[in-house]
């Protein structure tokens, strides 16, 4: 104790040096630490210290981040504020760190420095006497120094001005009022200091105020402009309500008097983001549950690990478009127009936009349609959908599921896990900033399946309408309205995905173009754009139709034009390399080394000028076939077809893939053996059965068809015989019914001797019996035959109907032959028929026996 009762610090004290605050003695400061020397000053001192004057140590602004500790100290700052540890708490999220309550006691004045390590220890000098802020107050400042009276006065009506126009009902207001009944006038400008809206620049002004005079004098204008801007706050703001009342009035305070000094410091941003979720127009369950995790928040400290995962929920449940909406273009004429500039063809996929803004004109309340565009790769499935978004006037988002394997990719993770997060359709709302979107869920067929769960089936919510209305996510943990989303899935076959998820989407072909609408998509929107990105104009350049053809049938065999865009743009790179050696500024005389002159000490390389004259080519350049051979080569693509009918026993097939329809030879050929059928080309099941078939029918018809074996004097064609049935590629598998009546034909040519005609393709299912079945993908097998020169096609007669689909050239160049059973097959696919020894058998007469 020192004499006259006052309490004396260690004249010894150890240093924490902290560059966030600044203590004043009479205030409460939390304070963070992470540098070496401070978290050695908290480990060796306060956490092992047993007396109460170990846990005083001294706290030193400090002009550099101790964050990047270093082996010599920083200037220090001359006065610090000797304080007392009352509260420790360590973390190691997301580094090991400490948090400090520190209460300050008084000023020190550092005399000098006994060690820098492994914490900072000094000898200091007491500035304040400690019994000044245990003197009742009605011990005043003495009288006989009247200005210092005056100011003291001045000061204390300021700081009842100031509580005055504040509301006693909030807590950091009320602990303002008690201390200013409870505390000495000499001690307000340390405390209102720390409590009022300052900078930590004015802070240590009135740090370094070491007599109580300048101490007032530096205090008080702060408290004066404190008091004007709240003036002038209460004057523009006369009718405001509650929540922004509570957030005037909490401006002015920055820090508060013991343990609730967390609730002040993070008092302003509580209450604006709780002004946020009011604001957010969120459903009422939805608002309850921010409510309770906002209230939750308040009592968290910032150094918890749950307050930052409470934050980081709140926010996004605020960023949220709950209400937020994009009013729809509904003009017809204009989304037909837009959609034509867009793209050539696909009359289904828009005649189903323009119906779905027919029906939002007469009814405003509808859900947003569930589209899948189902096509081979290349035909504009996902630039279609971003055209949607554009004439409908609304946001366009993306979701690529290719490889998606995790159930919560869709649904989100729940938030109890570390590093969880909302799902891509909650991230893709908020990102889009509306709740009606265009969402484009690429690649739907190619959605994976693990450990983590299935994602096709989480999007069974996302897709049924009768669902989405209450999707919830599991981050979210509350319900989100997605019927106003309009969503399309895009795939290239509708074999890998789940019949479930199928069924609660509106499936929409989208087949391959004819060569004519490759041709105009080329120069309607290819040409000019590969033009663009090589920096060339169509005055330069000029690829005629002629030319486009020769690329579409001999360089690229595709559904798609991704593959004919790639050549346009090779054809683009090459004139571009013709078009900048033309180029004036390409025009240098060039260095080139002469003969070496040799001499007696040294050797010297002599230089002779030569001016290389660059002739400019004719303007536009026009590519022919020569200039495209010589750019893209010799052709990729030919027209084989004719030419691989020279013997028996070949037909011509026609499959569908996810790529697109695709014409397929079956060869045939028989050799001495025990009659067993030999099938290569990685066949599938279904195929192997159909070839089973074909064999079976031709082996029960034989003596009709008369195709008996002659060497054997048999009626059995496999008798003494093997056959091999073939179907190149081999290196690609091949599965489905399609292929039986071209087994049929092709066995048939192999039995008779006789050539399939060349100019044929076919495609149909059979039966035992002899029937033709119906097939799907008509029209991209007709397009594939159609672009390798085929002019007869031959097809089921259930098939008939499918023709409408295809465009009208397509009809009039191509024969179509529809086909009820296999003798309609075989006359059709042989020049001049396919004899048989008797007719067709009459079908049995059926009466009714009831």
């Amino acid at each position: 104790m020192a004499p006259g009762g006052g309490i004396l610090i260690p004249t010894r004290l150890p240093l924490l040096l902290t560059h966030e605050g600044v203590l004043l003695p009479g205030s409460t400061v939390r304070f963070t630490v992470g540098s070496a020397r401070n978290m050695q000053l908290v480990s060796q001192r306060l956490l092992k210290g047993t007396s109460l004057k170990s846990t005083i140590i001294g706290v030193l602004p400090n002009s550099r981040d101790p964050e990047h500790d270093s082996d010599d100290l920083p200037a220090l700052h001359g006065i610090g504020t000797a304080g007392i540890a009352v509260q420790v708490v360590g973390s190691n999220w997301p580094k090991p760190h400490y948090t400090l309550l520190i209460s300050g006691l008084c000023r020190f004045r550092v005399s000098s420095l006994l060690k820098e390590r492994p914490f900072v220890l000094a000898e200091v000098e007491q500035l304040d006497k400690l019994e000044q802020y245990t003197t009742p107050a009605t011990e005043g400042v003495s009288a006989d120094d009247g200005e210092l009276r005056e100011l003291s006065k001045k000061f204390y009506q300021a700081s009842l001005q100031l509580l005055g126009m504040l509301d006693v009902s909030i807590p950091v207001v009320a602990k303002f009022r008690r201390l200013l009944d409870s505390l000495p006038r000499e001690t307000l400008p340390d405390v209102v200091a720390s409590m009022i809206h300052t900078s930590n620049k004015e802070k240590l002004q009135v740090l370094d105020a070491v007599s109580l005079e300048e101490r007032f004098k530096k205090a008080l204008p702060m408290l004066t402009r404190q008091i004007d801007g709240l003036k002038l706050l209460q004057k523009t703001r006369k009718t405001s309500p509650d929540n922004e009342k509570r957030v005037r009035e909490r401006k002015p305070l920055n820090r508060i008097v013991g343990n609730e000094e967390d609730e002040d410091e993070d008092g302003d941003d509580t209450t604006v983001l709780e002004r946020k979720v009011r604001a957010a127009n969120m459903p009422e369950a939805a608002l309850k549950v921010c409510l309770k995790e906002l209230k939750r928040l308040k009592k968290l400290p910032q150094s918890m690990p749950e307050y930052a995962l409470t934050r980081n929920y709140l926010d996004l449940m605020v960023e949220l478009p709950w209400s937020k909406s994009t009013k729809d273009c509904l003009d017809i004429r204009a989304a037909r127009t837009l959609l034509d500039n867009d793209h050539y063809a696909m009359d289904k996929l828009k005649r189903r936009v323009l119906e779905y803004l027919a029906v939002r004109q007469l009814k405003t309340s509808l859900k947003g349609p569930i589209l899948c565009f189902v096509g081979p790769p290349g035909v504009g499935k996902t630039s279609v959908g971003r055209s949607i978004a554009r004439t409908l006037g609304r946001e366009f988002h993306r979701i690529a599921l290719g490889g998606v394997c995790d159930q919560s990719d869709i649904r989100g993770h729940r938030r109890t896990y570390v590093g969880s997060m909302p799902g891509r359709i909650i991230n893709g709302l908020k990102t889009v900033g509306v709740n009606n979107p265009v969402f484009l869920l690429d690649e739907v067929d190619k959605l994976g399946k693990s450990l983590q769960g299935d994602p096709a089936a989480a999007l069974l919510e996302v897709l049924d309408p009768e669902q989405n209305h209450s999707f919830t996510d599991h981050y979210l943990n509350v319900a989100f309205d997605l019927s106003q989303v309009l969503f399309i899935a895009t795939a290239n076959t509708t074999a890998t995905i789940p019949p479930a998820l199928l069924d609660r989407m509106e499936v929409l072909q989208v087949p391959g173009y004819t060569q004519e609408e490759k041709v105009e998509i080329a120069h309607r929107h290819l040409i000019p754009n590969q033009l663009e990105q090589h920096g060339l104009t169509p005055q330069q350049l000029l690829i005629p139709q002629d030319t486009t053809q020769d690329i579409i049938s001999r360089h690229t065999r595709e559904a798609g034009v991704r593959s004919l865009e790639r050549k346009i743009g090779a054809v683009c790179r090459a004139v571009a390399v013709k078009v900048a050696e033309g180029h004036p500024s390409i025009k240098t005389d060039t260095l080139i080394p002469g003969e070496r002159e040799i001499y007696l000490k040294s050797d010297k390389v002599s230089w002779t000028y030569k001016t290389y004259k660059v002739i400019p080519p004719e303007m536009p350049i026009v590519i022919d076939h020569i200039a495209l051979k010589d750019i893209l080569g010799p052709p990729l693509f030919e027209m084989e077809v004719s030419e691989r009918f020279t013997l028996p026993g070949v037909a011509l097939g026609l499959a569908w893939t996810p790529l697109g329809g695709e014409i397929m030879f079956v060869e045939a050929s028989r050799m001495e053996g025990e009659g067993q059928l030999t099938l290569t080309g990685q066949l599938g099941d279904v195929m192997k059965e159909s070839a089973h078939l074909a064999i079976s029918w031709l082996r029960a018809n034989a003596k009709t068809y008369q195709l008996t074996n002659s060497e054997f004097t048999s009626p059995d064609p496999l008798e003494g015989t093997d056959i091999h049935l073939h179907f190149p590629a081999g290196a690609v598998t091949k599965d489905g019914p399609s292929a039986g009546i071209t087994i049929v034909a092709c066995l048939a040519s192999l039995f008779s001797g006789r050539l399939v005609r060349s100019d044929v393709a076919m495609t149909g299912e059979i039966t035992l019996r002899g029937l033709v079945l119906p097939v799907g993908g008509i029209k991209d097998k007709v397009l594939a035959a159609y672009r390798a020169g085929v002019k007869c096609v031959i097809l089921p007669k259930r098939n008939e109907k499918d023709l409408e689909e295809l465009p009208a050239n397509i009809r009039a160049n191509l024969d179509f032959v529809t086909a009820g059973n296999l003798d309609e097959v075989l006359n059709a696919a042989f020049d001049g028929g396919f004899q048989r020894t008797a007719g067709p058998p009459a079908a049995p007469q059926l009466t009714s026996k009831l």
